[in-house]
Formats: C-alpha cells, structure tokens, sequence
C-alpha cells in the first residue's frame, strides 16, 4: 500500500468544517440547523455582479492574465486609495481567492523550515497554508479577558529565531473580532524592521470596523513598504465567497516576481469570478453601508444575547462578523458535536466551530466556540434559545 505524505498527515483539519458530516446527518433526519460555524453571509450579492454573470456574452471562456485582468487590478487600487492604501495595478496580483494570496505569499517568502509568528487564536487555514509551504507556524497567545489584544511585544520577541522570516496578522481578525489599535501595529512595524521580516497582513474585512477608531492598515505604517505583503478578498465585500477572487498587494518587485511564478504555474485565476469582482465594485456606498450597518446591528444583538445566558462570556468585536465565546462547558468540541447529534430544540439545532481548532497551542481553547453572526437578527435569537436551553441540559458541563 503507497504511503501518503507526511504533509498530508500533519495537515489539520478544518475546524470550520470538521463536523459537517453531523450537520448533514441532521438534516437528512429532518432537523433545521442553524449555521453560525461559517463566514458565508446570507446578504445579497451586488445585483451588478448578478447581471454580469447572467449577461456573459462570450463564445469562449478563455485564460485570463496569470496576474488577473489589468481592469480588475485597477479597480482595487482605486478602492485601496479610498482607504489610503497607495499602491498601483502593478503591485497587485489577482488570486484565486484570499487562501490562495496566503499561500503564494509563503511559498514565495518562505523556505522549508522558516518559521512565522502568529497571535493566536488565528484563522486556522494559516496552519495549513504553511505546512504546504513547508514552513513553521510559532504562535503567542492572546487572551479571552482582554478582548484578545495584541500580546506585549517580548512575548514577541522570545520566539523569533535565525529561522523567523515573518508575522502574520489578520485585521480586523478572524476569529475573535479584535482590531488592531495603531499603537499595537506600530509595535508591530518596529519588530518588522528590528529584525527585517515580512509582514503578512491579511485585511480582507477592512469594511467591517465598529469603534470609531481608524483602521490601521499594514500599508499607512512608515519605513516598512518593502516588508508589507497585504492579503485582500472579495469574499466577504460583496458576499461573493463563490467567485473565488483575492488579491496580493506588495510594493516589493522581488516578492511580486517571485509570487508571479505561482501565479503562471496554476496558470488563471477565474475568469468569471473577475468579471463578477470588477462588476460588484459599481454596488456604490449604499450597498457598503447597508451591509456594514446589518453587521453591527447583528454584532450587538448577538454579543448582548451571549453574555446573558449563565456561564457564557463573550467581549465586543471590534470588526469582521465573528467572535470567540467561552461557555460553561469542559470540552466545546464535544459539546459542539454533541449539539449536532443529540440535541433538538423544535426540531432544529446550532452548527458552532470549536474554538480550540483556531490554537495552535495544546489545550486552549478547549471551552471556546468561535460564531459567525452572518445571518438575519431572527435566526440569530433562535440561535441564541437554542444554545441557552442545550447548556441547561448538557451532560458534560464544567466537569466532563
């Protein structure tokens, strides 16, 4: 029997989508399940997005440019310029979605055996982006108590080795929600240039920021340009996950270069997908601050109902539409799996991701569940009865 590779071995799996399986078995048996597990917003799509697809009026569906339409890339730098982010079409190569910005940033920036620093808990497909490159994840904690801040920087510092090539920040952050202040990435710049490493910085939900406070992106922070390798997504945007469209966006030619390698070895990103993208950026400002005002209508409710119900915690997210919520139970996995196949509440029951798939660190996490609040405030208190009335009645508990 052939072996199957080590990398494959090691690959973790998914933590968002790991009891799929349970959910569909539920709803074979005719139960309603409630999905806060996955960032997969019920919002419409853009209606231009919608049209151009429906109005394709081509004979062939051919290759696009190995970099994505230059139309396309000039639309995002104008969007980027809306937020202060000074880049060209030039320094932006279209990819076929975020995860696979993520990966061609590894595999250009990284060797076998470098090693990149993480706060976790962190979007879990980091882990395997960097074991297909090769390269080692190092994580430093950050803590339910203090809304998930930034980590003092000599935690930092005390993994950052010969083999330390970069940081990895995603901000807003998934899974918890936290938005990075500009003090925060400011510490964050001066250990890029202290110790000249990249800085991956993964911004795909810059729409979604609630406080008030300014979005800091890696691009408005001084001296470090040539470090800044920023991972963008329409995904989330546009409520197009779908159309499989991301971007890289660096102002270093010898990373771009590099990154354009991969880009020709997996020869196009989708071409549909970039007709749609380009489309979807004439939605305008109503579309945006709608689906930004649900959101943090959403977040409120949500955060509010949680912190309610006896024994959970959740702190307020800042941005994107997640958070990371502690419950009175001793094993979420096990309570998460278990609300899945044991436990029916008028016939329906809730789909969480276990938060302890979002650490690297053995053990944290274990009485986490990180939800997505993608859907309408009406399944949201549904959801919300649901979860109140499983943890009355689950049998684990705190001493399971």
């Amino acid at each position: 029997m052939p072996h199957i590779s080590q990398r494959g071995a090691v690959m973790p799996d998914s933590p968002i989508r790991k009891l799929v399986p349970f959910a569909n078995k539920a709803k074979a048996g005719g139960v309603k399940v409630i999905h806060l597990n996955i960032g997969q917003p019920d919002l419409p799509t853009p209606e231009a997005a919608l049209t151009a697809i429906r109005g394709l009026d081509r004979k062939v569906l051919e290759y696009s440019p190995s970099e994505g339409f230059l139309s396309l890339r000039e639309k995002l730098a104008a969007y980027y310029r809306e937020y202060a982010i000074e880049v060209e079409a030039g320094d932006i190569l279209i990819t076929t979605g975020g995860s696979e910005a993520v990966t061609f940033a590894f595999m250009a920036c990284l060797d076998p055996g470098d090693e990149i620093i993480v706060p976790e808990p962190a979007y879990a497909n980091y882990t395997a982006f960097a074991i297909g490159a090769g390269a080692v994840i190092r994580t430093i904690p950050s803590g339910i108590d203090n809304g998930f801040a930034l980590p003092p920087v000599a935690e930092f510092e005390k993994l950052i080795t010969p083999r330390t090539r970069g940081i990895m920040i995603c901000n807003p952050n998934n899974p918890t929600g936290y938005l990075y202040s500009r003090k925060e990435m400011e510490q964050i710049r001066d250990l890029v240039l202290r110790y000249d490493l990249f800085l991956f910085s993964d911004e795909v939900y810059r729409e979604f920021c609630y406080t008030g406070e300014p979005y800091v992106s890696a691009f408005h922070l001084e001296g470090i340009g040539e470090h800044v390798i920023l991972i963008d997504s329409v995904s989330k945007r546009y409520s197009a996950c779908g159309i499989r469209i991301g971007a890289l966006v660096t102002r270093n030619r010898e990373v771009r270069d590099n990154v354009m390698k991969f880009c020709q070895a997996r020869l196009s990103p989708p071409l549909i997908g970039q007709i749609a993208a380009e489309a979807a950026f004439s939605a305008g400002e109503e579309y945006m601050r709608h689906t930004f005002e649900e959101y943090r209508q959403r977040r409120d409710f949500l955060i509010g109902g949680l912190n309610r119900i006896p024994g959970v915690y959740s702190p307020l997210p800042m941005g994107a539409f997640y958070t990371v919520a502690r419950l009175p139970v001793a094993d979420a996995d096990h309570f998460c799996k278990w609300l899945l196949t044991d436990f029916r509440w008028e016939g329906q029951t809730l789909f969480m991701a276990p938060a302890s798939g979002f650490y690297t660190t053995p053990g944290l996490g274990r009485d986490e569940v990180r939800l997505a609040y993608v859907l309408r405030i009406e399944e949201l208190s549904v959801a919300l009865r649901i979860l109140e009335e499983a943890l009355r009645v689950y049998p684990g508990g705190t001493s399971a």
